[in-house]
């Protein structure tokens, strides 16, 4: 399993099934059993969806050198899944590249990678890991994390959908349609 929310979902509807089960065969311990692992999955489930730290989930950026040995290896360790979404990417080089690791709980979750040009920055990658997914990383990036680039000054993120299913995130994520393949976000 790839994602610890859809994992924990999984189970939760696993356990709502055997206690149906449980009910139908009169078994306590099923229905002990599986109204506990209903209730932890609820809890990580919450905590997983509430906002920012109110819940323990802290969501995070911290700029990283780029070239920074620790984001070429985890762009090299992570390049088959990344280009699974940006089949294109290669990490970009130049005076005007600036890159941010993305956190969850303090450890690595994600890479933001783009060219900055006055107040725009220009994504080349945002990628986040396989478990972290479902974490909304993205949605805290790009609304209530936004400062993390307001800071830097940048006030309009683009990006090119070099997929269906990226540029399908793009608009989740509030990106809408600039130029052509070209997509602006307007901070």
């Amino acid at each position: 399993m790839t994602s610890v929310v859809r994992l924990r979902v999984i189970s939760l509807l696993g356990s709502i099934a055997f206690i149906v089960y449980g009910v139908l065969i009169e078994s306590v311990p099923i229905l002990i059993t599986n109204s506990s692992i209903i209730v932890i999955n609820v809890w990580f489930l919450r905590k997983e969806f509430a906002s920012g730290t109110q819940r323990g989930v802290e969501l995070g950026a911290s700029h990283i050198r780029p070239d920074s040995p620790f984001l070429r290896d985890f762009v090299d360790f992570h390049l088959g899944d990344i280009h699974r979404f940006q089949p294109n990417f290669s990490l970009p080089r130049g005076d005007d590249v600036v890159s941010w690791l993305l956190t969850r709980n303090g450890l690595p979750a994600g890479l933001l990678v783009g060219r900055r040009d006055g107040s725009t920055l220009t994504i080349d990658l945002d990628y986040v890991l396989g478990p972290y997914r479902g974490s909304h990383l993205g949605q805290w990036l790009f609304g209530r994390g936004a400062d993390v680039f307001r800071r830097d000054g940048i006030t309009t993120v683009r990006s090119y959908g070099s997929t269906d299913m990226h540029r399908k995130y793009l608009e989740r994520m509030g990106f809408r349609p600039a130029d052509g393949d070209v997509l602006d976000l307007t901070l």
